[in-house]
């Protein structure tokens, strides 16, 4: 990779740049902005305030090509097997492509079946808005707890909270998802088990902490109200129709999704169940048509005009030639403040890898360390390091122009400071201007990318997360890197089991090692006395 020489040329660029400041650049082209940014519909994407230039942009772009970025992409849409360690298809996009998609694997058409699953989703989701659908005891429910973790979670409670002003006023939803069980027991409290639906959502229905949970679930309800219940209030988003029957749960209230959607990408499927459940199906198709329109714009627009190829190359360019291995995530919206976690998974889980496609050694910095928190509660917290600590770290802040609340002078002071806040990290402030004191001067020259939004409902919030899951793609296709398993997940969860049957009172025979073998003696002494 390295050896490419469109690479050579990007680092032959950035030692000719060399310190170039961007209060220089924007002093020096007042058209600044209109070069280095992009529309499509409602959404702004402003990455002129990062350390490039039209140079810059031309090397970038000649290294996409370079990669073969658009051969990659085409094969993605295409449904070829790209998940190459797992021989799988990635194909999300089939998810929302609505009655006119025509994806397929190599094992024919999935569309029929995408088709077929949302269908019965809406009858469901219909049917517990209306009351048809009721607990064991005839009692319409009011509470619904989506069990799941990683891809299962992050993603359905964190467009859940988004789209808070669209919940459905009767029904609340609550997700579970750490194995501690202060998760479970806390939401459980003041919930009636007549009225609450559990939604476990395991594709393989084994997964240690979902199912840990969901059988403490099922013996909180069965003690209230038998084991017969159990088929009126529990629901499973599964493939293992078996065990899901063994579990309880009624096979008609299993529903289906599929190896070419992986976890992080799923939230479109099935999974999004608890997501329909509180929005609504009319919502929630929104929410795919937006996230479709994103990749017809990503599969169809010339490079230098599209905005997950421009924001994946941008973050190459940062990450890789100027060395900038950090990413805040800072939304200017509260509604947001799921979206540096689930980003957070889909970016270091994505690419998260230092091997390639080939299982060679990756010789490059991959997945930045992503981290976030909603504006301005992140300005009190960690702000200060962004500024004036000698690590850059680049940032993403999103704003909205037109709040969902009534409060018009607190929209104005959070738009205030996004965009204050971009100035500043941009512009930073001389020892001259602050008057010889050097505490109060700041460097700047540290890059941002703003994503403005006109408004934040279902369709943009759909364009937003599949720009980002696109941008993703990208950065993984230019390092050589299968962006779609998480073989690194594994070796925890193995360890785990023997170290459990520890904890429980068995001696396997195997021998930890001595930190290992220490707390698990200290935790044998606490529990004795």
């Amino acid at each position: 990779m390295i050896n490419l020489p469109a690479w050579t040329a990007l680092n032959t660029h950035r030692e000719a740049i060399g310190d170039l400041h961007l209060r220089d650049l924007f002093d020096a082209d007042l058209a600044r902005f209109d070069k280095f940014s992009l529309h499509l519909d409602d959404m702004l994407f402003d990455f002129s305030k990062n350390r490039l230039t039209e140079e810059t942009i031309s090397l970038l772009m000649d290294l996409a090509r370079a990669r073969d970025l658009e051969g990659q992409r085409d094969a993605m849409f295409g449904g070829e097997p790209i998940n190459t360690t797992e021989d799988r298809a990635a194909l999300h996009m089939a998810l929302r492509a609505g009655s006119a998609g025509k994806f397929k694997t190599l094992d024919g058409e999935v569309n029929a079946q995408v088709s077929s699953v949302l269908t019965r989703i809406a009858q469901f989701v219909e049917a517990v808005h209306s009351g048809t659908k009721t607990g064991a005891t005839g009692k319409p429910l009011t509470d619904v707890i989506n069990i799941g973790i990683g891809g299962s979670h992050l993603g359905p409670e964190m467009v859940t909270r988004a789209l808070a002003p669209y919940h459905q006023p009767d029904l609340s939803v609550h997700f579970v998802a750490n194995v501690d069980g202060h998760d479970l027991a806390t939401t459980l409290v003041g919930l009636d088990p007549e009225t609450t639906l559990f939604v476990v959502v395991s594709k393989s229905f084994t997964t240690q902490e979902t199912m840990t949970n969901a059988l403490s679930a099922h013996a909180w309800l069965t003690q209230a109200l038998g084991d017969d219940a159990v088929a009126d209030h529990f629901v499973a988003i599964s493939t293992n129709s078996e065990t899901v029957e063994a579990f309880g749960i009624d096979p008609a209230n299993m529903f289906e999704f599929w190896d070419w959607v992986g976890g992080r990408f799923s939230l479109w499927s099935a999974v999004g169940l608890s997501i329909a459940l509180a929005v609504g199906m009319e919502n929630f198709h929104s929410l795919l048509r937006g996230a479709r329109q994103m990749d017809e714009h990503f599969r169809t627009a010339p490079l230098e005009e599209n905005l997950p190829v421009m924001m994946g190359l941008v973050g190459i360019w940062n990450i890789n030639f100027l060395n900038h291995d950090t990413l805040a995530v800072l939304p200017y919206d509260q509604r947001l403040d799921r979206l540096p976690a689930f980003l957070q998974q889909l970016d270091m889980e994505s690419n998260g890898k230092s091997v390639s496609r080939s299982g060679a050694d990756i010789e490059m910095a991959t997945a930045p360390i992503v981290f976030g928190e909603p504006g301005t509660n992140g300005q009190h917290a960690f702000y200060q390091l962004l500024h004036q600590g000698p690590k850059i770290t680049p940032a993403d802040f999103i704003a909205v122009a037109e709040p969902a609340h009534g409060l018009p002078v607190h929209h104005d002071q959070l738009l205030a400071n996004v965009l204050a806040q971009t100035e500043a990290l941009m512009k930073g402030r001389t020892l001259v201007e602050a008057d010889g004191n050097p505490h109060r001067q700041f460097s700047g020259n540290r890059p941002s990318n703003t994503i403005f939004l006109r408004h934040l409902d279902p369709l943009i919030l759909g364009m937003l997360i599949a720009l980002y899951e696109h941008k993703t793609f990208v950065q993984g296709a230019i390092w050589d890197i299968n962006s779609f398993d998480q073989w690194g997940v594994e070796l925890g969860k193995e360890l785990a089991g023997p170290i459990l049957a520890r904890i429980e009172g068995d001696d396997n025979g195997e021998t930890p090692d001595s930190s290992t073998a220490g707390l698990l003696a200290q935790l044998e002494i606490w529990r004795e006395q």
